[in-house]
């Protein structure tokens, strides 16, 4: 399925994670392009990590569409600003996407087929939208049920100690190198951007009421477990535990019961994405809360190299292997090899090439 990504200005941003995401990974989509006129030209991998994926960026809907000489099937929102609400200008930005032929992909908690304008378009230009956000309904939702404590195949969640500091691409590639190793890797996807990358179980946790989010978690990874019979699942965190405005951590937490944790942070920062008031925690007192609130161990460190320079990378992963005698790497820089290793040694009975434990 040939799509394009609007992300206009924020591409490589904290705010245009989702179209980030899908430029590095995307098995649903084929992604002929990203939409940001301030990069355009640019090729998208190149931008993002140093290496070149042909995935270019363009100016707007027209020149991609006159460069490509067809207009794609899907046009995908990237941006997930915390406002979550479109402005006049990206209205019709999709407005214009849809009178050209364009599917509409959204991942906003702002429903476009709740909107009557939207579904107005949407019938003049027979085109369809897809609200990727949009809960279920309640009839096919799910309680906490405990089952989650019969599975036998090792959980490893990915927390981390804000929101956007790479938790899904942590564990997405940690699954791909798993899967190099021989192993049934499983990934459970909690929000829009692992579900739009093709992820095939998962829910959008942070759309959910409190009563059914955990359930929710609980009843994907025990999907993944009967489906795949992998040998390792890796569940992707959302938000923080400590973080006061998200709360999808917890259910994640409780849902997952996970046997062991991966914490990614971004040592650049110093506040809070979209709070900045609010300080960032510091590695210890994440490690000090997830330990104590999901009764299972950090096992390793990931962090994300924003607003640092390959030497503080470096000196900081030095650092931290130091002070809290944990593995620590930068995925997108060095790989998951030293993650991989630190499972090995902690579930022995994960052999390569072996087909399922459970």
């Amino acid at each position: 399925m040939k799509a394009l990504v609007y992300c206009e200005g924020e591409f490589g941003k904290i705010d245009g994670k989702v179209a980030n995401g899908l430029a590095r990974h995307s098995e649903k989509y084929q992604i002929l392009g990203i939409i940001d006129s301030t990069k355009a030209g640019l090729d998208a991998g190149d931008f993002l990590d140093g290496i070149k994926n042909g995935i270019p960026i363009f100016r707007s809907n027209d020149d991609a569409i006159k460069t490509l000489g067809f207009v794609p099937e899907y046009f995908i929102y990237g941006i997930a600003a915390i406002t979550a609400f479109l402005d006049h200008y990206d209205r019709g930005i999709i407005f214009s996407a849809m009178k050209q032929g364009m599917n509409i992909i959204n991942g906003l908690p702002e429903f476009f087929t709740e909107d009557k304008e939207f579904i107005q378009k949407a019938n003049e230009y027979g085109v369809q939208i897809y609200d990727m956000r949009k809960a279920p309904m309640r009839k096919y939702l799910h309680n906490f049920s405990g089952r989650i404590h019969k599975v036998k195949t090792p959980v490893i969640t990915v927390l981390g100690t804000d929101c956007a500091v790479g938790k899904r691409t942590t564990a997405v590639l940690l699954v791909e190198a798993l899967k190099q190793e021989g192993l049934n890797a499983a990934f459970i996807a909690t929000g829009q951007t692992g579900l739009l990358q093709g992820a095939k179980y998962g829910v959008v946790v942070d759309v959910l009421s409190s009563g059914f989010a955990s359930g929710e978690v609980e009843n994907a990874i025990l999907n993944a477990n009967k489906g795949e019979r992998p040998d390792i699942i890796v569940v992707e965190g959302q938000g923080a535990l400590s973080h006061p405005a998200y709360t999808s951590s917890h259910a994640i937490v409780r849902g997952s019961v996970p046997d062991a944790v991966i914490l990614q942070h971004p040592p650049g920062r110093k506040n809070h994405c979209d709070y900045p008031s609010i300080p960032m925690p510091t590695p210890e007192s994440e490690i000090e809360l997830i330990e104590v609130f999901s009764k299972s161990k950090v096992i390793a460190i990931t962090i994300n190299h924003e607003d640092m320079t390959d030497v503080q990378v470096k000196d900081t992963i030095d650092e931290y292997e130091s002070r809290y005698e944990l593995p620590t790497t930068d995925v997108l820089k060095f790989g998951c090899d030293k993650l991989v290793e630190t499972l090995f040694k902690m579930f022995p009975e994960l052999q390569k090439g072996k087909s399922s434990i459970c």
